[in-house]
């Protein structure tokens, strides 16, 4: 753990140059440095509190998470009104990205301790039966949430939540780089990679299978969790070149979750439509996005938007449109004008508890603009573009499209407004907080009162985040490779079958501190598949089926079951319409292979239906492997 402390020093004449009136000027200043004095101070009180808060909420040891088995991060100790006694994929892994960026930067055995403990808990997790599936065909990867002691939720929920795999497979990757990096690639390789393995899997299989949304109320397609699959997925394959194996399911997908992910973009009115495919009742100017682009920080991608990155053009205009939403709509908000923080909920058309903001979305609105501030005097130069010109405007009202470096005062201008207007979202929270440091989930729209469940695990990372991107500490990622963010030519549906497995190695060598000069070199990133024996066969079978029926093919090879239809590979019907009953998925098939199959109809009950004969046919053939992805063939048919 470490000490934070502000790394940013406010403007002087250039403030004048923007505002034009010295007197101005000169109270922008003032203030600036007001709120900077008020923020420092906040931050360096409320750090100690929030680490303490929030290794409370960690079991077996945390002093608020008595019960609760090693490793698993509870969302609150509130056992009632409303009841967050769990362990969510979602919030843990996002917690834990945060301990182990931490971790990284300052080595604490205790946090290893954590670490490793979660890295457990989560290959057991992977392997128990829950309302959601099980782990033979990774349905049950996707249950949002389990009991404390990790076993099953029963109860009626939002199901499925697709980000949990991608989001877990972050968190794990990042500290099986870390192990790799300090010369420990055999403990990467034996214990955290099984568990990631099964995560990627579940991610190129269903990534473009509807699910719930990021706050689990409504179904379809979620921008939050589609970027979030792409990274993973991303890192994956980085990850495997490492490891020296590779993930072929994550270079064949990803480049079209990517291009899905661009679907979101609304141009007409500058923002991301949060969920699509559902959720139509909301306009989706939505925290989603916000933390979308957070989380998807790499400062080595500079201000990309095909990746949402928090300076591109686009992320910053959503920031305007998202924040703009609430000024009007929370009482707490009446009489701030334009460009100044307000408080920030998660959508506007929120009724969980009539309606309020809440802590980790203002923490959020900061810590895009720290991000942003941070690319900015890292390439010493600030692009503005018609479509992010309206964000600028509201803090700089002079300022024209152009790019504008080092040797402009306009580019100290944009840096000093940005930085105060950041830290006003970082006042408003502190203005709201608890009594002792405390965050809560929510606060008072009309009061500021704290509200729901106490001691929200996600308000304290969510504020340690904002806090060590404020003072300039930034995740070590290098994600975003450019041959990974090439959008294709063309957007597909590919997803591709994947094989689980019970991770069973979960002891952690002792003894494993930093080690740096033990670092094997890294390795590239791979353009395209390594292994030329495997060609990914993509079956497009046209099945006209009703509601609860599905689709599976089955063959004469292992990889599509040996004709036992138990063990047929399930097909999407992510493109099925009613003119063209379209049921996908894509298989990697040993090359040269002479391969018989059949469509099987499931119905709701189980029982399957086989088409009438003859088996179809075809054989294996290795075709030229693509840029972005692996060797591809396809073959189709309809039910007959």
């Amino acid at each position: 753990m470490h000490a934070l402390s502000s790394l940013f020093v406010l403007g002087t004449c250039a403030v004048q140059t923007a505002l034009g009136r010295p007197e101005a000027a000169i109270r922008a200043k003032r203030e600036g440095a007001i709120l900077k004095r008020s923020v420092d101070s906040f931050i360096e009180t409320q750090t100690p509190i929030a680490w303490s808060k929030l290794l409370c909420n960690i079991g077996p040891d945390g002093c608020a998470a008595s019960g609760a088995a090693p490793g698993a991060v509870i969302a609150s100790p509130s056992k009632s009104e409303p009841d967050y006694w769990y362990t969510w994929t979602r919030d843990a892994s996002l917690v834990l990205t945060g301990l182990v960026d931490s971790f990284a930067h300052n080595y604490s055995e205790s946090l290893q301790t954590t670490i490793q403990n979660f890295v457990v808990s989560q290959a057991k997790l992977q392997g128990v039966s829950n309302p959601s599936g099980g782990l033979s065909d990774g349905t049950g990867l996707a249950e949002p949430k389990f009991m404390v002691d990790l076993s099953q939720f029963t109860g009626d929920w939002g199901r499925p939540q697709r980000d949990g795999p991608p989001l877990r497979a972050i968190a794990l990757i990042r500290y099986a780089k870390w192990l790799i990096a300090n010369g420990y690639k055999d403990t990467a390789n034996d214990v955290a990679w099984p568990v990631i393995k099964n995560d990627l899997a579940y991610t190129a299989q269903y990534w473009n299978e509807t699910g719930f949304d990021l706050w689990e109320e409504v179904p379809g397609s979620s921008f939050f969790t589609i970027g979030a699959s792409h990274r993973a997925l991303v890192e994956g394959a980085a990850l495997a070149a490492q490891l020296g194996t590779e993930c072929g399911a994550c270079l064949t997908t990803a480049p079209h979750v990517l291009c899905f992910q661009q679907s979101f973009w609304k141009s007409s009115e500058g923002y991301v439509v949060s969920n699509i495919n559902g959720g139509e009742s909301r306009s989706g100017k939505d925290a989603n996005s916000v933390l979308t682009s957070i989380h998807n920080f790499d400062p080595a991608a500079g201000c990309d938007s095909n990746t949402f990155q928090p300076c591109s053009e686009k992320a910053l205009s959503n920031h305007k449109v998202y924040v703009d939403s609430f000024r009007s709509e929370y009482g707490i908000n009446s009489g701030i004008p334009q460009g100044k923080a307000v408080a920030v909920g998660r959508y506007s058309e929120d009724v969980y508890f009539e309606g309020n903001p809440w802590y980790l979305a203002n923490f959020a609105a900061a810590e895009q603009l720290y991000d942003a501030i941070y690319v900015w005097k890292q390439d010493g130069s600030i692009t503005v573009t018609e479509v992010s010109l309206p964000f600028f405007k509201d803090l700089v009202p002079s300022i024209t499209a152009g790019s504008y470096d080092t040797s402009s005062p306009t580019h100290q201008t944009i840096l000093d407004a940005v930085s105060a207007y950041a830290d006003g979202f970082i006042e408003v929270a502190a203005q709201y907080a608890g009594e002792g440091g405390s965050l809560a989930e929510q606060y008072d729209r009309n009061s500021g009162s704290p509200l729901s469940a106490a001691d929200l695990t996600w308000s304290y990372a969510a504020f340690l985040s904002a806090a060590d991107r404020r003072a300039g500490i930034v995740p070590v990622t290098g994600w975003s490779a450019e041959d990974a963010n090439t959008l294709p030519e063309t957007c597909e549906r590919v997803q591709v079958a994947g094989t689980y497995a019970q991770a069973t190695e979960t002891a952690f060598p002792p003894g494993q501190t930093p080690n740096p000069s033990a670092a094997p070199a890294p390795a590239p990133f791979p353009s395209a598949c390594a292994d030329a024996a495997r060609v990914y066969v993509t079956f497009d079978g046209r099945v006209e089926t009703q509601w609860g029926q599905s689709v599976k093919v089955v063959g004469n090879v292992p990889e599509l079951g040996g004709w036992d239809a138990e063990k047929a590979v399930p097909l999407s019907a992510s493109g099925y319409t009613g003119e063209n009953p379209l049921w996908s998925i894509t298989v990697p098939i040993a090359a040269g292979t002479a391969v018989e199959y059949k469509f099987v109809r499931v119905g709701a009950d189980g029982a399957a239906e086989w088409e009438s004969d003859p088996n179809r046919g075809f054989t294996v053939e290795a075709e030229e492997q693509a840029a972005s992805g692996c060797s591809a063939q396809k073959v189709e048919g309809s039910w007959r």
